[in-house]
């Protein structure tokens, strides 16, 4: 049966909170047959109210006033393959991974469907604020009408094949009338915060506590442009992108934020936030929804980043890793191979992305690209030989060891 059919079988992913139990008495309204569903991924501590047992028992509560079954699905070993064990695969090789779109790719919007279709539902929905919209060339996802709460960037991924099996109830609604119809019912969830963060890092502990049960965290070096060690950090792995505070930089001058991360020299550069800036954003497993777009787009760079004007060519083209024309703006250039044959060419230059982080590019409010941000090399202003060679296979990375190594990979903190 479509998914639009009235009386057509939809699992709605109840996850506790306010969005998604509207979206499940909106779909009731029209006439749907709805069953919920909270998936159990994540089995240890979680404060950020997303995946914690309460999450679970606000989901059933809900279900209960609404008049609908409910049941729990436990999909703990898909989380921990395709979200977990890459969060933390990536903090070794100094990427800044997304957990939230991994979840929504490989746990909602497959593993969930997947199994919506074996017990015969006709569509799967969520309280996602984001929109399923029919144009010339088929169904696309666009942004939801609360530009605040949209959430398009983190369901960038899903292809038409999948938008046709897929419900937003409250994609068109702004936030405050969600909540103002949860008041209305008298829903248990209607005044809950929003869940925030990583589920599976708590406030509590935090990345340093998850990561160092892991994998070892190293000491390393902060080093200026010219290669002068000017402190040390606790643990490379952590250290973000554009960081200003915890580097331990002696004050009194011209604030320094982090340029670069080298985690396999355990270096970390330092410089103005001016030097942050670059004309040229190299992309890797860079898709298109339909046909390339060789105009004009707004990209997006963080899940509710704003978006800005630029230019994305698939040519597989190099940029140079010394200093490109940047048409006398001054901005350091994110060069380097665009693996993928993909580069984000900005109108304007903007702050550098670290590498895993999602690029996704939108016609109008309509998404037609999306990918992951590549290394960025901030060479525009810095010669090679002011830093000296990278270390050889089997010499020493400690601070001590190379206090003047190169360090030119971008890293930073995961972020939904």
């Amino acid at each position: 049966m479509p998914r639009h059919a009235e009386g057509a079988s939809v699992l709605v992913a109840m996850s506790g909170g306010v969005d998604s139990s509207v979206a499940a008495a909106l779909l009731i309204d029209s006439g749907y047959k709805v069953t919920g569903v909270t998936m159990k991924l994540w089995g240890g501590e979680s404060d950020t109210g997303c995946c914690s047992v309460s999450d679970v028992d606000d989901a059933r509560w809900v279900a209960n006033q609404l008049g609908i079954e409910h049941h729990v699905f436990n999909f703990g070993d898909d989380f921990d393959r395709h979200v977990v064990t890459p969060y933390v695969a990536d903090h070794i090789e100094g990427r800044t991974p997304n957990p939230c779109v991994e979840c929504n790719r490989w746990l909602k919007f497959k593993r969930l469907l997947h199994r919506a279709e074996a017990l015969g539902f006709d569509a799967v929905a969520t309280g996602h604020h984001a929109r399923v919209v029919a144009t010339k060339s088929g169904l696309r996802l666009a942004r939801g009408a609360d530009m605040a709460k949209d959430q398009s960037y983190v369901l960038h991924m899903l292809k038409p094949s999948v938008l046709d099996k897929v419900l937003f109830p409250v994609g068109h609604m702004k936030k405050t009338d969600v909540r103002a119809i949860a008041q209305e019912r008298g829903l248990v969830t209607a005044s809950k915060r929003d869940s925030q963060g990583v589920c599976f890092i708590t406030n509590k502990s935090g990345r340093q506590a998850f990561l160092g049960e892991r994998i070892p965290l190293k000491p390393g070096r902060v080093v200026d442009k010219d290669g002068e060690v000017i402190s040390t950090v606790q643990s490379v792995e952590l250290v973000t992108l554009g960081q200003r505070k915890g580097l331990g930089v002696p004050g009194g001058g011209d604030p320094r934020y982090v340029l670069d991360v080298d985690v396999d020299t355990s270096t970390v550069l330092v410089g103005s936030g001016e030097e942050l800036n670059i004309s040229v954003l190299p992309l890797e497993q860079w898709s298109w929804v339909d046909m390339p777009v060789t105009g004009a787009v707004s990209v997006q760079t963080s899940a509710h980043g704003v978006p800005h004007a630029a230019q994305i060519v698939e040519d597989g083209a190099v940029v140079d890793d010394g200093v490109v024309d940047d048409g006398g703006t001054g901005a350091a250039v994110g060069g380097g191979a665009a693996v993928g044959g993909a580069k984000v060419l900005w109108h304007s230059p903007q702050r550098v992305i670290a590498s895993g982080q999602s690029v996704v590019a939108y016609l109008d409010d309509v998404v037609v690209g999306g990918g992951l941000a590549a290394r960025s090399r901030l060479r525009g202003h810095y010669s090679r030989s002011r830093f000296g060679k990278r270390s050889n296979p089997g010499q020493s990375s400690s601070p001590q060891a190379n206090p003047q190594a190169n360090v030119f990979l971008s890293h930073g903190v995961a972020r939904c």
